[in-house]
């Protein structure tokens, strides 16, 4: 594939989401939320391009999309793991799953995504689910009552299951 056939396909998905949205530019939101979507991150190369395509600037783009937590710049792995910190979290020791995944991953509060794109960590403050604390959510998984114990071995399932659908 030459270089110029990579960007047409790269750019592809991305002129169907323009024009799915009619190139408006007040529609700036669900354009960036689809295109997260397909890429799970909004590169930059991509959000310079939808700016042109919307005739607005760049610096509008970009500001949507580090205004709205939802939003990520950076790849994230498929699977993203985001551990409770908050409160009642915190009181029963997810500091110690942190510690855990970051040490199982090989991760640091810098390097929050595997080399081999499987796995993101990230804290968050608050899941919703203090009842369950402490707590995780790998994906849309919600997994409550959380201990080292159960974490590795959550680790070691998620794990087989992505050697399972490389066989």
């Amino acid at each position: 594939m030459t270089s110029s056939q990579a960007f047409s396909t790269k750019f592809d998905k991305v002129c169907y989401i323009l024009d799915k949205y009619g190139h408006d530019p007040h529609m700036l939101i669900a354009i960036l939320q689809e295109i997260q979507a397909e890429y799970s991150y909004l590169p930059e190369d991509i959000m310079t391009y939808v700016a042109t395509a919307l005739g607005i600037s760049p610096g509008q783009v970009f500001g949507a999309a580090t205004f709205y937590a939802h939003f990520t710049l950076e790849p994230k792995g498929k699977y993203v793991i985001r551990v409770c910190d908050g409160t009642a979290c915190h009181v029963k020791k997810s500091s110690d799953i942190i510690k855990t995944i970051q040490k199982e991953l090989k991760l640091t509060d810098e390097k929050k995504t595997t080399p081999d794109m499987n796995f993101t960590l990230e804290m968050v403050a608050c899941l919703g689910a203090c009842g369950l604390a402490p707590v995780l959510v790998v994906n849309e998984d919600v997994h409550g009552a959380m201990d080292k114990d159960k974490t590795l071995k959550l680790l070691n399932d998620i794990r087989e299951a992505i050697k399972a659908n490389a066989e």
